[in-house]
């Protein structure tokens, strides 16, 4: 009994031991192109999506219309687009980065789905706003106000529908300007 015990001792002081020098000694696959970590994509999703449906916002506070879906494209196109892609122009920098990273302006293989198309659009706000620890996908509250992360959110569930032709352009890479805000009429002059 004695021989028991002493094993089951040793076995729980040396298991931590050799997962801490298993870490230490920089043997865990931390490099882009090392096969991943066992269960890593369960082991990360699960509290990911638990999250993502507890804090992720009810409604919706802006339409889909022509102004947010433009105004979403030139956001896109300036803070998304590099790791993501445009429009028929995957991102050359995304096949270098661990975990993957979605091309969302990709039709899934065996589905009319384009990129996150099929996402709740609150989901996608959350991520965006938020981002995902250990992906390189970065939280942008702080960078874009909540109005811009909504109309780029919008933008993306959208991807498989028939978008503005304005947006349509922005996102396949044509040189569009950002959008201007109208100038404010000015009072009419009370002289005649």
């Amino acid at each position: 009994m004695d021989k028991i015990l002493l094993g089951i001792i040793l076995g729980v002081l040396l298991v931590p031991i050799a997962v801490v020098a298993w870490f230490r000694y920089g043997h865990p696959p931390v490099a882009v192109w090392d096969e991943p970590f066992p269960y890593e994509e369960q082991i990360t999703a699960v509290p990911l999506h638990a999250r993502i449906d507890r804090e992720m916002p009810k409604t919706v506070p802006i339409q889909a219309d022509e102004t947010n879906l433009v105004a979403g494209a030139h956001i896109y196109r300036e803070q998304c687009s590099e790791c993501h892609g445009l429009y028929g122009k995957p991102s050359p920098l995304a096949k270098h980065m661990f975990p993957g990273v979605p091309q969302l302006w990709e039709m899934h293989r065996d589905s009319s789905v384009i990129g996150v198309s099929d996402d709740p659009v609150t989901e996608t706000f959350w991520k965006v706003t938020n981002g995902i620890r250990l992906s390189g996908m970065p939280g942008y509250k702080g960078t874009l106000n909540e109005t811009q992360i909504w109309q780029v959110s919008l933008l993306l569930a959208n991807a498989d529908k028939p978008l503005p032709p304005g947006a349509i352009a922005i996102v396949r890479g044509a040189n569009t300007p950002p959008p201007t805000r109208a100038p404010a009429p000015s009072a009419p002059d009370d002289k005649p």
